[in-house]
Order: C-alpha cells, then structure tokens, then sequence
C-alpha cells in the first residue's frame, strides 16, 4: 500500500521501520525541530532523520488546521495514513482523506488510558498488564473502533522506559499484521463506560509526596523512570529517585524523615518506608545509594 507516515519520537520508530520494509510509505509528517542541549541547536527527530535516510519526503507543519496543509495533505492519494505519537491533532479533513482511513499505534489496551501518558499512568496505578491497540482515528480522542490489541504484563520491575520500549516494538509487530489483513477485519467498537483519561504529566508531579503511601510512590518512581524522574529535596538540592523498594515495617516517623547508616538511606512515607536504591544528583549520572552515600551526607 501507499502509506502517509505520521510520527515524531523513538516511539514511533519501529513502526516507520517495518512499514519501509513492507510497503511504499510516499511521505512522512512529523514535528519540527526543536532547540536541545546546551547550544540550544535545532535537533530533528529520530523519525525525521530516519525518513530521510531513506529518502522520504519530509513535512513538518506546525498544525493541519488550514485548508491549504489540508489540500496537500490529500493531493499524496495515498491509500491509507498510519499515525504513531506524531504530537498533534488530526483535523476531520485529514482523518477521511484516505480511502482506508487513519489507523492510530495506542499504548494502552483501549478503552483503558485513552490520553498523553498511558504508558506511565498504567505503572502508576498498579495495573497488571498494559500493551497496544491498533485504532482507526476517530475526531473524539483514542476513541476509534479497534483492530487488534497485544498484552504486555507489568512486573515489579517494569519501567516507563522498559514499558515504553515494549509497546513501540509490539505496536510495529500489530500495525503491519493489521496492514496485511485489513480488508478482512471487522473493527471493534470501544465501550465508553470503561473509558479512563491518562492525562499529560505535570513536571509538579515529579516531586515526591511522602504523605503518600509507600507503595504508591515506589510505582510512581518506576513510572517516571527514565522521564521526566521523580525526586526530592535535601538543602536545596534536587535529587533524583530512579529506583526504590518498599519496606512495609510500621513505624511512628513523620513522613519525609530520613534514616541513614552511610550505605543505606530509609524515608519515612504516610504508609511504610522507602528504601532507596539508585539515586542521581544534579549533572551527575544515577548511581546506587551506597556509592552515593560516600559523597553525601545528611
């Protein structure tokens, strides 16, 4: 088939990949580049410099609103749009330009975690298993009827980047089965009562609450591992919280107090103790507490 391509991040790598070996994708949309790193550089995506190793066309509209991106986007005739965290939203135009629709890598088991951040919301919350939906697009957010879903179980030691990295793999594997068999499969419709929101993280959230449940803020430090990372402050230094393990001993502390032997480092929490295991300070790399222990005291 002839494939429009639209995505932004590494998430959306592995499906450009296995698209390119299996049919002719004719253009890829993504974001602009953006200013990182201390020079503040303009960086491409990693889908943008992929694409362009191949040879693609790139685009990289700053919305699809206008009727002009619009006219564009439809004079590609291409059969079908195949869409992967691309970053932003699909007009009606652009959802019905093509003959097959728009069909959408979701990380999460739909009607679960419709939203920006369903891969960290599922670790979270405890859920026990997360995984992809191959979606059409529909004008309602993650709401479109769904082609295939894949599991992914979460473990105690399951992180968002681990999870992150799973779903992106299992989504390229589910996106060119359903590619392969499209005319032949009846879509399923969403159940509406069982729809959750996972919302946009705020970098407010980050911040450890130790009024929380121990258990609770060990899932959200798996959760936010690798980003954006959870922490706390100790004299005015932000340290980072990359692994933790829970301790389930009662004690009559206030939550945020702090116990160290010099090898180990206990913190209080509104049920249970947190143990830390691998902690990162400022412009340093993560380190297990017991080496960190050496340099720092509290």
């Amino acid at each position: 088939m002839k494939i429009v391509f639209m995505g932004t991040p590494d998430f959306a790598l592995p499906t450009l990949q296995a698209l390119c070996e299996r049919h002719q994708v004719i253009c890829v949309y993504c974001q602009a580049p953006k200013e990182a790193g201390r020079g503040q550089k303009l960086r491409k995506s990693p889908v943008q410099l992929f694409a362009e190793s191949r040879g693609i066309e790139v685009r990289t509209p700053k919305s699809l609103r206008s009727e002009e991106e619009q006219r564009k986007f439809a004079a590609l005739h291409a059969d079908i749009a195949v869409v992967a965290a691309y970053g932003l939203i699909l007009p009606k135009a652009v959802i019905e330009a093509f003959p097959k629709g728009c069909l959408n890598v979701h990380g999460s088991l739909l009607p679960r975690w419709r939203g920006a951040a369903p891969v960290q919301r599922a670790i979270e919350a405890g859920d026990e298993k997360s995984g992809v939906t191959i979606m059409q697009i529909v004008e309602q957010l993650d709401a479109g009827a769904m082609y295939r879903k894949g599991e992914i179980e979460i473990t105690p030691e399951t992180t968002g980047g681990l999870l992150h990295d799973q779903i992106a793999m299992l989504g390229a594997k589910l996106m060119t089965e359903v590619l392969a068999e499209l005319d032949g499969i009846c879509p399923e419709p969403q159940d509406e009562k069982l729809a959750t929101y996972a919302a946009k993280i705020d970098k407010s959230e980050s911040l450890l609450d130790f009024r929380l449940p121990a258990a609770a803020l060990e899932r959200k430090i798996r959760a936010f591992n690798p980003y954006p990372a959870t922490y706390f402050e100790h004299n005015g230094e932000r340290l980072k919280v990359l692994s933790a393990r829970v301790i389930n001993e009662k004690s009559n502390a206030a939550p945020g107090s702090l116990w160290c032997d010099g090898k180990n480092l206990q913190i209080a929490c509104g049920e249970g103790q947190l143990e830390i295991l691998l902690i990162q300070r400022s412009g340093k790399k993560p380190m297990p507490v017991s080496d960190f222990l050496r340099g720092y005291k509290f």
